[in-house]
């Protein structure tokens, strides 16, 4: 277990950073911050890689898309645009349609404020997974996308592991379980965690490169 602990700690060492503070969100329990975690979240969703995806959001957010009524304030060929700058050109257009009508169920459903959609759900994953796969563009590994990232800012939901995660722990020989996966980190470090066996499972990082590491 100790050698499980040292890789935990070498694995946040290298890899700390969350996709949502890559793409420049500053995630906090507030409206704005976790509409971008949404947008974030559909990008991500798409069969592409997730440093373009990441890229995207953050060249949406540069364009003010910030806020559903910003997105869906902008034009199609706007966020078309904003995509393509940010490489993601396979799927931009659908995408970009997505976003606009995501924008307005945000708006006319939770009043622009997905807290509310939190305690709609009681903080059951299973609700937030629901209520979150309506949204156009997230099926079920965009809600899992969200619930991970978002736990740093809604601690009910903590331990979170979806399937990727859980895929970068068997890579590094990691329990299997999200309550002993959380064992080896703080508990506010354990969606800083997930995101980093993220990046073993997709091949941003070396599994062999933190074991061997861990082991010195």
């Amino acid at each position: 277990m100790g050698d499980n602990h040292e890789t935990a700690r070498v694995l946040l060492e290298r890899r700390g950073q969350t996709y949502t503070e890559e793409a420049g969100i500053r995630l906090a329990d507030r409206p704005g911050p976790l509409y971008q975690l949404l947008v974030l979240a559909t990008l991500l969703s798409s069969r592409i890689r997730a440093g373009v995806a990441v890229a995207a959001a953050r060249e949406l957010f540069a364009a003010g898309y910030r806020t559903p009524s910003a997105m869906e304030a902008a034009t199609w060929q706007d966020r078309v645009d904003a995509l393509g700058r940010g490489h993601y050109r396979r799927y931009d257009e659908r995408t970009a349609t997505l976003l606009g009508t995501g924008a307005r169920l945000c708006l006319d459903r939770w009043q622009g404020d997905l807290r509310r959609l939190h305690h709609a759900a009681q903080g059951r994953p299973t609700q937030l997974r629901r209520l979150l796969t309506a949204f156009p563009g997230i099926g079920p590994t965009g809600a899992d996308i969200f619930l991970r990232e978002a736990q740093a800012v809604w601690p009910d939901l903590r331990p979170f592991a979806d399937r990727r995660t859980l895929s970068g722990a068997e890579r590094l020989g990691l329990p299997q379980t999200p309550r002993r996966l959380a064992s080896l980190v703080a508990e506010a470090e354990f969606g800083r965690f997930a995101s980093a066996l993220v990046r073993v499972a997709l091949g941003e990082e070396s599994a062999g490169a933190v074991t061997r590491e861990a082991r010195r």
